[in-house]
């Protein structure tokens, strides 16, 4: 750093906080650290005494810390995103709809393993709202070598390391199983859950279809929902192994792919995920959908409504943080469930 006069100091990176002191009246920074100082800051320096600065030398091999947190946040900002201003030396990245947040977690690794920089995420595949916070990224140091920086951006190509996917499946249907329900032996309460809980998605149930545990009943109702054009299939109750539960039975005879009967997910291991030649989901929800706040359903449901294709390897993964550890007072999804 040099000693510069203040008045030749416009274009030049600031090496200290400034503070601005009235007795009785104020205590404040005024400048920060990394400041890069314009035509319109001079007269105000002046004003507080400041003469002289001790400024950054400009080097042409260097960045300063907010151009370099610009170019980070370039390489993560994709379709749906904008960016905060820079604040000593940080920027924030902000999802602008509702939709499904990604991230290429290893390309993210490989620039977190570089020296002097940093970029920080929420977790992949979480359903993030208009307005949260998706990541900020900075620089450690108040400038940096161009060619760290060359790194980062061959390591992001074109292709951003985040992406918001907007859901697309906007209507669903709801096959509810079971003698109990369907000769009104008990009150169905498995059903109002789901339609809160596709609700808070602003999908709308367009058919509800009730049979008892009848294998061929359970299949018509699931293709009259299908030639009804409903964008996803959820079919409740029977999802076990008892001589009644015909669900999972139904829903493979139904001619929909079956990518698994159960899931390395607690509360949710009788989950099953299929598909249909034309793409169309069909879900078997086991019983604790009905009574746990957060389960395989809500794991894997922002997934689905963003067309988002799982495969048996993908649900594998979810083994790895798909413990829920039953607290007494429920805080997902601000807690490690379904977090990888």
């Amino acid at each position: 750093m040099k000693k510069i006069q203040t008045i030749n100091a416009i274009g030049h990176v600031i090496c200290h906080d400034i503070t601005m002191i009235i007795k009785d009246e104020i205590k404040d920074t005024v400048f920060r650290k990394g400041h890069i100082v314009t035509a319109d800051d001079i007269p105000k320096l002046l004003s507080i005494g400041k003469d002289h600065l001790y400024v950054w030398e400009r080097d042409e091999d260097m960045l300063h810390e907010n151009e370099a947190a610009g170019i980070l946040a370039g390489v993560c900002k994709n379709d749906h995103m904008s960016l905060s201003d820079v604040k000593e030396g940080k920027i924030e990245i902000i999802s602008d709809i509702d939709g499904l947040f990604q991230v290429d977690v290893e390309r993210l690794e490989c620039v977190n393993e570089l020296e002097d920089m940093m970029i920080a995420t929420r977790h992949t595949n979480q359903f993030v709202k208009s307005g949260d916070k998706l990541a900020g990224t900075r620089i450690i140091p108040l400038v940096i070598e161009k060619n760290k920086i060359e790194v980062v951006k061959r390591i992001g190509g074109d292709q951003p390391l985040l992406r918001v996917i907007p859901f697309q499946r906007r209507t669903a249907g709801i096959v509810t199983t079971g003698n109990e329900v369907y000769h009104k032996r008990i009150e169905d309460t498995f059903t109002p859950v789901i339609k809160d809980k596709l609700k808070n998605f602003n999908v709308e149930v367009k058919g509800h279809i009730t049979v008892p545990d009848e294998k061929e009943k359970i299949i018509d109702a699931i293709w009259k929902l299908k030639d009804a054009k409903v964008d996803l299939i959820l079919c409740t109750g029977g999802m076990s192994v008892d001589p009644d539960d015909m669900t999972p039975g139904a829903i493979r005879e139904s001619g929909a792919n079956i990518i698994s009967y159960g899931a390395p997910v607690l509360p949710g291991a009788m989950f099953l995920l299929g598909y249909f030649e034309d793409e169309t989901p069909v879900m078997g929800l086991p019983g604790c959908v009905m009574y746990a706040k957060a389960t395989i359903f809500d794991l894997i449901l922002p997934r689905v409504l963003a067309n988002v294709k799982v495969s048996k390897k993908e649900l594998a993964k979810m083994g790895h943080g798909g413990l829920c550890l039953n607290c007494s007072v429920c805080h997902y999804p601000n807690c490690s469930f379904g977090k990888i």
